[in-house]
């Protein structure tokens, strides 16, 4: 089969495009044709060789993809070639596809059965490969750990990669009102048109000062006259922003982390957390069942996929270089079999 791939780490003049052994179907697995493929943050890093994962080589990135079974093991029951599936990457032994077991940026690959997804009807291809990772990781961090409602002022950190768009519009559903940060305005006029209420420029002003104007100064008194800030603070960013977040943040607010980008041991100021009994909240991944929901919510039109661009697989050592370079917004699909 055809596939992207590298032998050693370090920048996108390592990816080849080129032959590769196809997939061996065991008695549990099942073969997909990939159709689509979407890149994520940890494409560079896996690349780059920066998670400290062990990274088995030749390697072939792509996390997320969607497409349709052409092979089935002798074991597989409830499943039928040709149909269409997103299956839940991250497999227990093997870990995440794309960081610890071969990625889909290749005409075909294999995942155990358990963990096949049917994509429904009224869902493309590459809209359900935009989906498990950024969006499967957002829906569980804003709904399930985060219980955003309607009565929230939500700031979401960083919101323009795949994670912080689906952050944005799920929590426009639930009728939040929504602040997000962003380094460049062309970012942020995008985010604009998903619903952003407010938007920063972290480029240009102080996020605390930005976000008290905002959202008002957080206040604790003992006697009922609480309040100010942000209700929920979603910062998977880390590094820097966090002891400012918590200086943002309403009393008895939820601050929610499902990562570090800019580095998981920051600077923090717990008098913040004590002072105004603000709740850390962590979320890691998400259940097949969550992204079952996502898929419902894009089938119904209650979240729509945000599309960088749609490339074929010749493409995707610039479109990973465009990842490192911070100049999109949403997720870049890529189509191993155009």
């Amino acid at each position: 089969m055809r596939a992207a791939k590298f032998s050693e780490h370090g920048g996108v003049d390592k990816i080849s495009i080129g032959d590769f052994p196809d997939p061996e179907c065991g008695p549990g697995d099942a073969v997909i044709k990939v159709n689509a493929v979407s890149l994520n943050g940890f494409d560079p890093m896996i690349l780059g060789g920066t998670t400290g994962l062990p990274t088995p080589f030749p390697m072939i990135p792509g996390g997320d993809f969607a497409g349709e079974i052409v092979e089935l093991g002798s074991e597989v029951k409830d499943w039928s070639v040709g149909d269409r599936v997103c299956p839940h990457p991250f497999v227990p032994g093997e870990g995440m596809t794309g960081e610890t077991r071969l990625g889909a940026a290749s005409e075909y690959a294999r995942i155990p059965a358990i963990h096949l997804i049917r994509t429904p009807d009224a869902v493309s291809d590459d809209d359900a490969a935009a989906l498990p990772i950024a969006y499967g990781t957002a829906y569980r961090m804003m709904l399930t750990r985060g219980k955003v409602t309607a009565s929230d002022t939500v700031l979401i950190l960083g919101a323009t990669g795949g994670v912080g768009t689906c952050c944005v519009q799920l929590a426009k559903a639930a009728g939040a009102t929504v602040i997000v940060t962003g380094s460049a305005q062309w970012k942020l006029d995008k985010l604009s048109e998903l619903g952003a209420d407010h938007v920063i420029d972290t480029s240009q002003e102080d996020l605390v000062k930005a976000c008290h104007a905002i959202a008002g100064k957080p206040r604790m008194g003992m006697t009922g006259d609480s309040g100010g800030g942000a209700d929920v603070i979603i910062n998977y960013i880390g590094g820097d922003t966090w002891a400012q977040s918590l200086r943002c943040l309403k009393p008895d607010g939820r601050m929610l982390t499902c990562g570090a980008t800019a580095g998981y041991a920051p600077p923090t100021d717990i008098r913040y957390i004590w002072t105004y009994e603000q709740n850390i909240i962590g979320s890691n991944g998400w259940t097949a069942e969550e992204q079952i929901a996502v898929l419902d919510m894009v089938a119904t039109k209650a979240l729509i996929p945000v599309i960088h661009a749609s490339r074929p697989l010749d493409q995707i050592a610039p479109s990973i270089q465009e990842l490192i370079d911070r100049a999109i917004v949403g997720k870049t699909i890529i189509r191993p079999n155009e």
